[in-house]
């Protein structure tokens, strides 16, 4: 998300997901008739009976930078991605400490599930701010905000927002266990001589096969595809996962709208999807999970805010909703529908009040136990759950 912004083993079959113990008086779906359901995974039900299903925690470590124990994960645990591995849920989320400045070091923690609810964390973080070649990219701000997919051989491959306390990047790392990750630095680091190395950058969602259970990063066109970026959303492409280019506009193309905020620094890119006015995405979309590949194209499910002056006048300001899009398998960077409204908006007490107020977050997607479990961040403060069956 933009800047400033126990365990319990339950048998499956015994959780209850019955639209009777969410509460069916704040919908979690468009309310506007229309044909989204023709293309876009709906509906999803938030399980208020569990939520949120992380909250901060007292695990501490040593900070290999500080060279003391840091209560890592006491502040707040949001955004998190998410892997289905051995019959369990692997949640991979951010976490902020107390100490870092401004408002805390981000890591990325560990837990696991054997039902998609009930979750118990490891208690180090996996991936972190280290004495190593990235530092000069994370410290002190952290890592941030993971999204998880793996190749055809079964490595896992996380993007993931390096942030020094000035400039957010998009950087790349991978692991065979989810446990122990090697770091690759910036996913731009080779695209045009480093042109966009030092530029903002976030959110990457590697465009992927939802296969039993996995997520598999899947070329189209002899190219994998990411979508990426937090002003508009924007597309890159690679050969190898590791290295990726940004994909630019052509003579031919003009600039769809103004460009404003992150995107003035770099008009080259070609907007894929824009902010729209007098609606709920009125001041930045930002990719969510990992984008599918389905028969009917490329669903993104994408967060967007709010802003009244321009946007939607009902939500609050600065109000953090969520939708999806579905985009062309044959060219990735053209839309073919996208929904008019939000499917999910901040409604709870943990939605609305938090380390940034009003915000549903997405970040993770998992199909298990023959149901899709949604997972976003609430208020930047903790995790909760969406479930569609």
């Amino acid at each position: 998300m933009k800047r400033l912004r126990s365990y319990c083993l339950i048998l499956f079959a015994c959780i209850p997901f019955s639209c009777h113990n969410a509460n069916t008086n704040s919908p979690t779906s468009n309310d506007k008739k229309n044909d989204d359901s023709a293309w876009a995974l709906l509906p999803f039900i938030k399980i208020d009976s569990v939520n949120p299903v992380l909250t901060p925690g007292k695990d501490s470590f040593i900070c290999p930078i500080r060279n003391e124990k840091i209560f890592w994960e006491e502040k707040d645990v949001f955004n998190p991605a998410i892997v289905v591995k051995d019959g369990k849920i692997f949640m991979l989320y951010r976490a902020q400490d107390k100490e870092g400045s401004p408002g805390g070091t981000s890591r990325i923690g560990l837990a696991e599930s054997m039902d998609g609810i009930h979750f118990t964390r490891h208690e180090q973080p996996v991936l972190f701010p280290g004495n190593d070649a990235e530092k000069k990219y994370e410290w002190e701000g952290g890592c941030e905000d993971p999204r998880v997919v793996e190749d055809s051989n079964g490595v896992y491959y996380m993007t993931y927002t390096a942030y020094d306390g000035k400039l957010a990047r998009l950087l790349i790392a991978t692991s065979k266990d989810l446990f122990h990750w090697t770091k690759y630095g910036s996913v731009f680091r080779k695209a045009y001589n480093g042109k966009y190395l030092d530029k903002w950058s976030k959110s990457g969602s590697i465009v992927s096969t939802y296969e039993n259970g996995k997520i598999i990063a899947t070329k189209i066109n002899g190219k994998y595809w990411m979508y990426w970026g937090d002003q508009n959303i924007w597309a890159a492409t690679s050969d190898d996962l590791l290295n990726w280019t940004p994909v630019e506009m052509e003579q031919k193309d003009a600039p769809p709208i103004a460009l404003k905020g992150q995107a003035l620094n770099m008009p080259d890119l070609k907007i894929v999807i824009p902010t729209r006015d007098k609606k709920f995405d009125s001041d930045l979309v930002e990719s969510g999970p990992p984008a599918m590949i389905t028969d009917k194209g490329i669903l993104l499910i994408y967060n967007s805010k709010n802003l009244i002056a321009i946007g939607d006048t009902s939500l609050p300001e600065g109000t953090y909703a969520d939708a999806q899009v579905l985009l062309d398998k044959n060219d990735p960077t053209k839309i073919i529908k996208r929904m008019d409204s939000y499917f999910i908006k901040p409604d709870k007490p943990y939605e609305l009040s938090g380390q940034v107020n009003n915000v549903c977050f997405l970040e993770g997607l998992a199909n298990f136990h023959d149901q899709w479990f949604l997972y976003y961040g609430t208020a930047d403060s903790k995790i909760a759950v969406a479930v569609k069956k």
